[in-house]
């Protein structure tokens, strides 16, 4: 892969990055709950976060070494239902909603690692597939402290 093409995929996830940190912010405005408020607004600057670790990508190949490693998946996204979305979301439903987003975000990037015969290429989506795994245990862990108490 030519320098021009890796930089294009780099863009593309930027891209992304930035479409999640807009959808996190955009929904935190409306929400009525200040605890939902704060965790998508916190959302939002993750994302923003992740996008700039992307523009790093893109002068130092060596950044995306520094990106956590896959850990094990609990699949709590997978079986849990997305709620509506709506100004009156209670923090259990934001938490399962930031989740699937997560687990969408995580299951588009490990595909297309899987689909890429490039080694770099390959290598630039496992990490970020990993990112957004990263992203979705925080979310199935705060999802477990609210929707089920009694755990803890």
């Amino acid at each position: 892969m030519d320098r021009m093409e890796f930089e294009k995929i780099i863009d593309w996830a930027i891209e992304s990055e930035v479409e999640a940190e807009a959808f996190y912010r955009e929904v935190s405005r409306y929400m009525k709950n200040p605890a939902v408020k704060e965790l998508f607004e916190r959302l939002a600057k993750e994302e923003l976060g992740h996008k700039n670790t992307l523009e790093r990508i893109k002068t130092d190949e060596a950044v995306i070494d520094q990106f956590t490693r896959p850990g094990a998946d609990f699949k709590l996204a997978e079986i849990t239902e997305e709620p509506e979305l709506s100004i009156d979301l209670s923090p259990a439903d934001a938490i399962a909603l930031a989740m699937k987003k997560e687990q969408t975000a995580y299951e588009f990037y490990t595909k297309i690692a899987a689909q890429s015969a490039d080694a770099q290429v390959h290598k630039v989506f496992s990490q970020l597939a990993a990112m957004e795994l990263e992203h979705k245990h925080k979310m199935e862990n705060a999802f477990v402290d609210i929707g089920y108490p009694e755990v803890w």
